[in-house]
């Protein structure tokens, strides 16, 4: 009967000593996850990107109908001409940049969006 006792006493000592240790790496999980996400934020442009029908022609690195949004950025310097021209391109569609296939318009969106959507895909520009 002490051996038993003994015994559950062994295995309650050791299996409380593991659930601390995991604790503690619960603990460093959740502070490293919370502040990876704080580092990868989505700009203002990228959510209006991802809300919007962009994504059926555009791919943030691969060429999907359009170019990629990288093929962008590496063919655009981030200047106020650029932005202003590509915001109204979004906002006004058209053809012939990239090939024969037309960028259909978004007449809806509002200047100061395409331009937030622009930046954000001028910011894409690999150093």
């Amino acid at each position: 009967m002490k051996k038993t006792f003994l015994g559950l006493g062994a295995i309650v000592i050791f299996m409380a000593s593991f659930s601390k240790a995991d604790l503690e790496k619960e603990k460093m999980v959740v502070a490293t996850a919370t502040s990876t996400h704080r580092e990868f934020q989505m700009s203002a442009g990228e959510k209006l990107i991802n809300k919007s029908d962009c994504i059926g022609c555009h791919n943030k690195v691969n060429k999907i109908i359009g170019p990629s949004y990288t093929e962008i950025a590496k063919k655009y310097p981030a200047t106020e001409k650029n932005i202003n021209y590509l915001a109204d391109k979004i906002i006004k569609g058209g053809t012939g940049v990239w090939g024969t296939m037309p960028m259909t318009a978004h007449a809806t969106l509002k200047p100061a969006d395409a331009k937030l959507m622009v930046k954000y895909i001028l910011s894409l520009k690999k150093k």
